[in-house]
């Protein structure tokens, strides 16, 4: 007998860590699914090439949610999200990271005595004023079923009363797709990317370069806070050409406090995964604040200066490619210049970052779908 699992997307990210779940799940015989796009952002890029990129069919569902503040938006959610279970009631729950998405569909699950299962489970910041680590505590105190990435999060999971026949350490989903689309990537005709005049203006004056990503509110909502940043990277800027897609809260704030980058910082606004993932797997140094571009870039050993204080993912710093370095400028500028004449020769993929992560997961959900009651959190 068949079992269906809803698979819970809202965001960009989200669809690229269900997307090798998605094509491990079309192989297998006896488990079936549906995508629910939540609506949660709004990505003009997250089009019919969005999906043929990542070898998924486009969403079953989409509940077009959007915006609004992180109660209304989770509060949206929940109702949508509620009366679709309500009217085809699924086997399972599969949530993946930490947006408000996944927040908002594991309680509802949860409620309903449908099992949950957590993607990316485990991951502590320690920061309780980033909402992101919020969303992860809820959800985690009610899954099922936790998909870890790295040996930390098994940690935390133990620590936190959790079952350890309920946790698995499987490796990274978002692994694999990076090497799925890596590979594709070998193949494409990048001529069209927006990011190749750069590239290609760099590889002709015999530059490296740098690629910066900022979004999160601590460092950009903060106007101190991003202008310490600002000089840093106008500094570093001076001696190695950088590109910086522009996240349009970020866009926002440069202009209303007025930070000046300098003229060796090229802005652009987002960009398109392959495109981006064209640009940075080539850079000399990634700076960013990002979660998930800290494990990409471990995964294909490129230099990581993570921008900020603490960190979820320690297995990057410990083994990988990153350096946490805080916000503060002079530290910045120092952390970056001693990778660029040092590059890091002693960092490593972790341990099950193979590309295989959703076929060990959809292994799992098959066994522990089978039994009853439902086991762990």
């Amino acid at each position: 007998m068949q079992k269906t699992i809803y698979l819970v997307a809202g965001a960009r990210p989200n669809f690229m860590k269900i997307a090798p779940i998605v094509r491990a799940l079309k192989a297998h015989p006896t488990l079936t699914f549906k995508i629910i796009h939540t609506g949660q952002h709004y990505d003009p890029e997250m089009n019919a090439v969005f999906f043929e990129e990542l070898g998924i069919p486009q969403p079953d569902i989409f509940m077009g949610v959007g915006g609004g503040s992180h109660a209304q938006q989770t509060a949206k959610i929940m109702i949508a999200f509620e009366q679709y279970c309500q009217s085809k009631m699924p086997d399972a729950v599969l949530v993946v990271g930490d947006v408000n998405s996944t927040l908002a569909c594991s309680i509802v699950a949860k409620k309903m005595q449908i099992p949950v299962a957590h993607v990316e489970a485990g991951l502590r910041s320690g920061d309780l004023h980033m909402p992101e680590e919020i969303n992860r505590l809820v959800t985690d105190s009610i899954s099922d079923w936790f998909f870890v990435t790295e040996p930390s999060g098994v940690q935390h999971l133990q620590n936190e009363g959790k079952s350890d026949s309920a946790i698995f350490n499987v490796g990274h989903v978002m692994i694999d797709n990076l090497l799925y689309q890596a590979k594709k990537l070998a193949h494409m005709d990048t001529r069209h990317f927006a990011t190749t005049p750069f590239k290609n203006a760099q590889a002709e004056a015999g530059k490296r370069y740098g690629v910066i990503t900022l979004h999160r509110p601590s460092n950009v909502d903060n106007a101190e806070t991003f202008a310490r940043i600002g000089q840093a990277l106008k500094a570093i800027a001076q001696k190695l050409p950088l590109i910086f897609p522009v996240h349009p809260r970020t866009r926002r704030n440069l202009d209303k406090y007025a930070i000046d980058l300098g003229p060796n910082i090229t802005l652009t606004g987002p960009l398109a995964y392959m495109s981006f993932l064209h640009l940075w797997k080539d850079a000399a140094v990634v700076l960013t604040d990002s979660g998930g571009l800290q494990e990409e870039t471990t995964a294909l050993g490129v230099p990581c200066i993570t921008i900020r204080e603490n960190t979820e993912r320690p297995i990057t710093v410990e083994e990988g490619s990153n350096k946490l370095v805080g916000t503060d400028s002079t530290t910045i500028i120092n952390e970056t210049f001693n990778v660029l004449r040092n590059p890091q020769t002693a960092c490593r993929r972790p341990e099950l970052w193979d590309g295989r992560a959703a076929e060990r997961i959809v292994a799992i959900l098959d066994r522990v779908l089978d039994r009853s009651p439902v086991q762990g959190g």
